[in-house]
């Protein structure tokens, strides 16, 4: 059975290089931890997770708080994705905790065994009672996402104003000047829950700058709801060009009822996703122009902000905002001059 001293030995590194790397104690350069990870995978070599917990007196163990694992995919799968890949490269194991905002005395209990060395939080609210209990625990943390403040707390999170500014300036520049935001949920938006409540604020500031009329509504996150705001939508602005939704179920709704109105995508409305993938974005057709949620740049920059405060020789990470990134689809298209009432079937 192959060893570190013969790990140290294929890979031309000393033995407390190799154990660096295992563990994560210390920045080890990327070219040399490639070779250190050749040299494991050829002699097969697998850490004991149990003797390195136990030298160093913690559980090597991350958790990740998201409070429904059976809705993760699409764009959130990315964040999750990429979380576990930069623990497993820094030698934690990753763990789940599905609570919801109002489940913070679950995270009390484990944070007080210290079932993880370290907790990262998504869908975080502007008020999020998690929060607080981590940090009374002493229990280290970040966030993908914000709470209300964040000046003495650790987060990255995607620049909702920047993403939608992006957004608009995009559709305007195609002539569009009727324009209506498709948002996630009342129930989500009463909650706090951040990219809700903030990209809708934009969204209302944004267009109010432009001198134009700001059209937004909530909607529950299901296809049959994307349908009955789209209709609510059209019935009060009946010269509308251009749908920004920020919602991905409901925006299988949307298609489905522009369609049955005889209102093709995008000569007769166009459509914007937006924090989402061009993955998701493929679900439909014509394929959805999306404006690219950071999920994997996020999700390794969580991990890192909150293993600089594991190990103090780590180098700090800063709050950092990351805006979404345009990815072309098919849905997007000069705003239609005729400005007629939609059609319907």
């Amino acid at each position: 059975m192959a060893t570190i001293t013969d790990v140290a030995r294929v890979a031309g590194v000393s033995v407390s290089t190799v154990s660096y790397a295992i563990s994560g104690a210390r920045p080890i350069r990327p070219e040399t931890r490639e070779r250190i990870q050749a040299a494991m995978d050829t002699l097969g070599f697998q850490p004991n997770a149990m003797a390195r917990s136990l030298a160093s007196r913690r559980s090597l163990v991350l958790a990740l708080i998201y409070p429904q694992i059976a809705g993760i995919g699409g764009t959130a799968g990315e964040f999750v994705q990429a979380v576990a890949e930069r623990s497993k490269e820094a030698g934690y194991q990753l763990v789940l905790w599905p609570f919801r905002a109002d489940q913070a005395h679950d995270i009390r209990n484990l944070a007080r065994q210290g079932m993880a060395d370290g907790v990262l939080l998504m869908e975080v609210c502007l008020d999020d009672e998690r929060i607080d209990v981590l940090e009374a625990a002493h229990v280290p943390y970040a966030m993908i996402g914000r709470t209300r403040d964040v000046t003495q707390r650790p987060s990255v999170d995607i620049d909702f104003a920047a993403t939608m500014a992006k957004a608009l300036e995009h559709l305007v520049g195609l002539g569009h000047t009727h324009i209506a935001f498709v948002n996630h949920s009342s129930e989500q938006v009463d909650a706090g829950y951040g990219p809700a409540v903030r990209t809708a604020a934009a969204f209302d500031e944004l267009m109010t700058g432009r001198g134009l009329v700001p059209l937004s509504r909530t909607c529950d996150d299901s296809p049959v709801a994307g349908r009955a705001v789209t209709a609510e939508i059209l019935a009060t602005d009946p010269e509308l060009t251009a749908i920004i939704t920020m919602n991905e179920l409901a925006t299988f709704g949307v298609y489905a009822e522009l369609a049955s109105r005889g209102l093709a995508i995008p000569s007769g409305v166009s459509v914007l996703g937006i924090v989402t993938s061009p993955g998701v974005g493929t679900l439909s057709y014509p394929p959805l122009t999306t404006m690219h949620s950071p999920g994997a740049e996020l999700g390794r920059l969580a991990v890192d902000c909150l293993l600089s405060q594991l190990d103090p020789a780590r180098t700090p990470v800063p709050n950092q905002l990351i805006p979404c990134v345009l990815e072309p689809g098919m849905s997007i298209g000069p705003a239609r001059t005729d400005q007629g009432s939609p059609k319907r079937p």
